[in-house]
């Protein structure tokens, strides 16, 4: 996962990341609004779900303690993060300004 992050984090449009736990409620309810970004936003930004439990290190890198974790990385930075559940409408707003 971390390849496919870094591949990410080296285009110009922006990158949604969503750092998950599997068996986690609230990470549970989230995989349906992340589908809908994903589809709604198609090719105009990266849009990945992270296990940090797999990705112990990706979680030390960015400051991660708590699921679900949303990162939102332009040229290659963090440019907003936030934690617990999000709406539809909350993170599409969130990604859109920075494409």
């Amino acid at each position: 996962m971390a390849t496919e992050l870094q591949k990410a984090l080296g285009e110009a449009k922006p990158t949604l990341v969503e750092m998950y736990r599997l068996g986690d409620e609230a990470c549970e309810e989230m995989n349906s609004v992340v589908a809908e970004i994903r589809k709604s936003l198609g090719d105009r930004a990266n849009v990945l779900q992270i296990d940090g439990s797999a990705n112990q290190d990706i979680m030390r890198q960015y400051n991660v303690a708590s699921y679900p974790a949303w990162l939102l990385f332009k040229d290659g930075a963090v440019a907003w993060r936030d934690y617990g559940r999000k709406s539809y409408g909350e993170l599409e707003h969130m990604v859109r300004d920075f494409i």
